[in-house]
């Protein structure tokens, strides 16, 4: 099997929590340059997240914004 290896990016990366995590440590962090947004779960920061374009995260940030002045159900 072919495993991929973390790039060094990720291994030095500077990750930041969101400002409204729970004090149960359940929340994603992330670590960014200007292309890329590199996204994991707290609980398990030694395992493999997602990374997804600077672009991409910035539509779905838009999204979630919008979201919450939508009407629920």
């Amino acid at each position: 099997m072919n495993e991929r290896q973390p790039t060094p990016y990720l291994v030095t990366a500077r990750w930041h929590k969101s400002s409204y995590s729970a004090a149960n440590n359940e929340c994603i962090e992330v670590a960014h340059d200007a292309a890329h947004v590199n996204i994991r779960d707290s609980k398990a920061s030694g395992h493999r997240g997602l990374t997804v374009s600077a672009d991409a995260f910035a539509l779905f940030v838009t999204g979630l914004k919008g979201a919450s002045d939508a009407p629920c159900c």
